[in-house]
C-alpha cells in the first residue's frame, strides 16, 4: 500500500518548522558592556500545528483524488535578560510577572547568589573562629 498524502503534508509542515525554531530563539546571543557586564535576552517561544485532508469522491474508479492542507503559527515573545556582571546572576523582567510561578523563576538567580554568600560567610567565620582557637595556649 502507497503512503497517504497526508503523511507528506505533515512531514514537510514538521520540518519547515523545526527550521524556524533553535534554541537561539529562546536564549539568545550574550551582549557583552565594556564595563563586562554580560547580557543575555531570554524569550517565549509559542508555536502551534495543524493538519488535515480527505479523500474526495471520484467518478473515475481507478483514479484517487485527496484535498488536505497544513498550517502553523510561530510567536516569539522577549520576557527578559540575564545580567551577569562581577559574579552575580540577575533576571531582569520586561514586563511585571503575571503570577505567582513567574515570580518564582524571576527569584531563582537572586535566590541562589543570596545562598551561596551565606555558605561563604558562613566557611569564612568557620576559618576565622578556628585561627582565633589556634592562637590560644591552653
Amino acid at each position: 500500500m502507497s503512503e497517504h498524502p497526508i503523511n507528506s503534508i505533515m512531514d514537510t509542515s514538521l520540518k519547515k518548522i523545526k527550521e524556524l525554531i533553535d534554541v537561539n530563539s529562546i536564549i539568545g546571543d550574550p551582549i557583552t558592556a565594556p564595563d563586562g557586564t554580560t547580557i543575555i535576552p531570554i524569550s517565549k517561544v509559542t508555536y502551534g500545528f495543524a493538519s488535515g485532508g480527505s479523500d474526495l469522491p471520484t467518478k473515475k474508479d481507478s483514479k484517487d483524488c485527496f484535498g488536505g492542507g497544513a498550517g502553523a503559527g510561530v510567536t516569539i515573545q522577549p520576557v527578559g535578560f540575564l545580567s551577569i556582571s562581577k559574579g552575580n546572576v540577575k533576571f531582569i523582567p520586561i514586563e511585571k510577572y503575571d503570577g505567582a510561578a513567574d515570580r518564582i523563576v524571576g527569584m531563582i538567580p537572586e535566590a541562589f547568589d543570596k545562598i551561596s554568600s551565606f555558605i561563604k560567610k558562613d566557611k569564612t567565620d568557620k576559618t576565622d573562629l578556628e585561627n582565633d582557637l589556634d592562637s590560644f595556649d591552653v
